[in-house]
């Protein structure tokens, strides 16, 4: 009757456990993003999902093996003494080293091919744009367009959420390749945009660059991914994906506003830093 009741309750765990691989959201593998976001989107979800198809499987394998080995080789009633032991069992040793050897050279090979897939520039991209983070707010620079929009940190209600009117926006043509341009004006901090699934470092006196193409439209999230001082969780921004006659519209309601030019390097916090001209160093 015992050993019914294990395999019924086997049964139904792997049963559950293959319809919960059926739902949308498992084959994203619970990230917070859609198929399809930016080009860059897909092989992060199916790097991700297949590193955890791999590591469930030798999840599954190793637990078993302690199960069974726990089950079969228990002290049974009336035995006594300590069980055989043994010294060394080289295939056994050498299975454990070279299983996992494998593994972390494959997982370690798999991502450097996505990472250098991602970190190639876009040649003549269509849009560029320049962040500066700064505590506790970012800084956009169209370029191209000539204006630029300066955020504040997000504004708590007295009740507890957030104002999500007084977030920083950033605007990006959807099909459009975007290179994106990112320095800090103070301290280390990261430009994270959640549903992208992808963040760059921002460090002083050093730029970063970020190459995409935005083929969704659509409003994400977007946050400072390191800490960056007291305010670091008001560190929020908005990414919203429009399309070309809308990411027009406000580049000119922001000429209309009067912010016309570039919020450069000469509003950075730091200005001793090699690299800069203030410190007069080449870094």
């Amino acid at each position: 009757m015992r050993a019914r009741s294990v395999k019924l309750a086997a049964l139904f765990t792997g049963f559950s456990l293959f319809l919960a691989g059926c739902t949308s959201q498992a084959s994203l593998g619970w990230l917070a993003t859609q198929r399809g976001t930016t080009n860059q989107t897909d092989r992060v979800i199916d790097l991700w999902v297949g590193s955890w198809v791999v590591l469930l499987i030798v999840g599954v394998v190793t637990w078993g093996l302690i199960i069974w080995a726990a089950v079969a080789y228990r002290r049974r009633k009336g035995q006594s003494g300590t069980p055989a032991q043994l010294r060394v069992n080289m295939p056994i040793e050498t299975f454990f080293t070279v299983v996992p050897l494998i593994l972390v050279l494959g997982f370690f090979a798999f991502t450097a091919r996505d990472q250098a897939i991602i970190e190639e520039p876009l040649p003549d991209p269509d849009v560029r744009i320049e962040v500066f983070g700064k505590r506790w707010a970012w800084d956009f620079n169209y370029l191209d367009e000539n204006v630029y929009y300066s955020g504040m940190q997000a504004q708590e209600l007295p009740e507890g959420p957030i104002d999500a009117d007084s977030l920083p926006v950033l605007y990006l043509p959807v099909g459009q390749k975007v290179e994106v341009t990112i320095e800090s004006r103070d301290v280390i901090h990261s430009f994270y945009i959640v549903d992208f699934l992808y963040k760059k470092d921002m460090i002083p006196a050093k730029t970063n660059y970020w190459y995409f193409i935005p083929e969704k439209e659509g409003v994400y999230r977007g946050k400072c991914a390191e800490l960056c001082g007291e305010y670091h969780s008001l560190m929020l921004f908005e990414v919203r994906v429009v399309s070309q006659e809308e990411y027009d519209q406000h580049m000119d309601e922001l000429r209309a506003m009067g912010n016309v030019g570039r919020l450069g390097p000469e509003y950075n916090v730091l200005q001793n830093l090699p690299g800069t001209s203030a410190s007069g160093e080449e870094g």
